[in-house]
């Protein structure tokens, strides 16, 4: 089993300075390819502090700066919020100057707050239409003189102007759904994908979708899967209050941010006061502990071994979850020292 990192810059509040968050995520890059993580991830989100990110392609140019060797890629670009020319030449410029190093993610998007902002009229849930047309459609720009008349968008012969260094960009989806795991097959992409909060079932419906998408395919790609979950290891009582309470109020605005609530202030979505979730079954302690990546190095050992038995062969530490900068380091740094070596 390989290992990712997913960090964003996040605020869940106003009292962190943003020169501390952006020392802090970078740091946590750094920590990560000392430890032998082979991936670091940067999303796309806009207009939202809990993940600061307008354009993936410039987080990863600052990250490929400061490191060495560790892989850097988008998690996820969304394909309704770019024009194809432009999206093949940053996406190839990022190549270019991290000497390589690019893995490119796609997908359809996460909140309708978004796409009313940056696509007014588009649905989250037909958003799937524009990534489907938009892979192609990149992977001939990086080729060469290309023309395009699709669905949403048409251009005249282009190219990708630079082109990317990898003579084949690995190229990642992220898929939910069985339509997603289909495209994903027959464009030969690899996988990633997020149970959120749920139970190990969920992991092995989408390892069940994928399968079944690979024998429809038929067409001889062995796909890498990588599964994300939020991640935090610790070991004391203490430490385990911190991480529950951290990731209910980042699940609490994530709630709101999913049924479109409206109540976010410049750019703060409001949450739930933790007193109010105490019966909410999503919001369940002993569910969270259970299903997320938390716990001892022991603990997250055992249920990495676990999706590693269903053929899951990467797995996504999902770091940011409006946990305070020195426990994230603590977690990851126990993480790289006590659970890494069981698996190289």
């Amino acid at each position: 089993m390989k290992f990712q990192l997913a960090v964003n810059l996040e605020r869940i509040d106003d009292s962190l300075d943003m020169n501390d968050v952006t020392r802090h995520t970078l740091e946590m890059v750094q920590l990560a390819e000392d430890g032998g993580f082979e991936i670091a991830w940067a999303a796309e989100h806009h207009a939202l502090e809990m993940t600061i990110a307008p354009n993936p392609f410039q987080i990863l140019t600052w990250w490929a700066g400061e490191t060495s060797k560790i892989r850097l890629g988008t998690a996820v670009a969304t394909a309704a919020y770019w024009h194809p020319i432009n999206l093949a030449g940053e996406a190839a410029f990022l190549d270019l100057i991290s000497g390589g190093r690019l893995e490119f993610g796609i997908g359809s998007g996460a909140y309708q707050r978004e796409f009313d902002r940056m696509q007014p009229g588009l649905k989250q849930s037909d958003a799937w239409q524009y990534m489907q047309e938009m892979l192609p459609a990149l992977r001939e720009l990086w080729k060469g003189d290309y023309t395009h008349d699709g669905q949403f968008w048409s251009f005249p012969k282009s190219t990708s102007v630079p082109k990317p260094v990898q003579s084949e960009v690995p190229v990642w989806v992220a898929a939910r759904s069985p339509i997603t795991y289909d495209y994903a097959m027959r464009e030969r992409a690899h996988i990633m994908c997020w149970p959120l909060t749920r139970p190990h079932a969920e992991a092995e419906l989408y390892k069940q979708q994928l399968d079944e998408a690979i024998a429809k395919a038929d067409n001889g790609w062995n796909p890498r899967f990588a599964l994300m979950r939020h991640t935090c290891l610790y070991g004391t009582e203490a430490e385990r209050q911190g991480a529950l309470d951290a990731i209910r109020t980042v699940l609490s605005q994530f709630e709101n941010l999913f049924r479109n609530a409206g109540d976010v202030h410049n750019g703060f979505p409001a949450s739930i006061p933790l007193n109010e979730l105490e019966r909410r079954e999503q919001y369940d302690p002993t569910m969270l502990e259970e299903n997320l990546m938390f716990g001892s190095p022991e603990t997250v050992i055992e249920k990495l071994k676990r999706y590693q038995s269903l053929g899951v062969t990467e797995y996504i530490y999902y770091a940011s979850m409006g946990l305070d900068h020195a426990a994230q380091k603590r977690s990851l740094k126990m993480f790289c020292d006590n659970v890494i070596p069981e698996f190289s």
